[in-house]
């Protein structure tokens, strides 16, 4: 009898010691995207038209960031889009829809000659900030900054 009690002992062990190795897999990339849905990032605004001001971009994001309902904001600046994403406080996350078209029409009537993409996805967030990030190494080409503004927007457009 104290015999099966070892065995089913040690058995019990080995599938947790199996069960608990398996969880920690892919947990460093993962849980670090989750902490920065909790976290505030506070992106500085980028452009990457060399034509641009750094003022405007920076009143944009002034703007958008005293919206009560928001608290993380980033604007990247194109040559053809200026691309504006934030994430929504948890509380008002079943408005987001009505947050976007505030935000939106606001953006638009203060500045009407130019061409906004907001958006609250997590996911478009998450990629204008690593675009923004890149954007900070001096060696990388505006171009290929553009280009890939180009295929957030793109990725924007489809989700919607």
């Amino acid at each position: 009898m104290k015999n099966k009690q070892t065995i089913l002992c040690v058995f019990i062990m080995i599938c947790l010691s199996v069960i608990a190795a398996g969880c920690n897999t892919q947990r460093n990339q993962s849980s670090q995207d989750y902490m920065s849905l909790m976290q505030t990032t506070n992106p500085a605004p980028r452009t990457v038209a060399s034509d641009s001001k750094p003022d405007l971009i920076k009143e944009i994001e002034e703007d958008v960031e005293s919206h009560k309902d928001l608290y993380d904001v980033a604007v990247i600046k194109g040559k053809k889009h200026i691309l504006v994403v934030y994430k929504v406080k948890h509380m008002q996350r079943f408005h987001m829809k009505t947050i976007e078209k505030e935000v939106n029409e606001k953006l638009e009537k203060k500045y009407p000659d130019e061409n906004f993409i907001v958006s609250s996805d997590y996911k478009i967030f998450l990629e204008a900030v690593r675009l923004g990030e890149k954007m900070k190494d001096p060696k990388y080409p505006d171009k290929k900054a553009d280009e890939e503004l180009e295929k957030i927007v793109k990725l924007k457009k489809e989700l919607t």
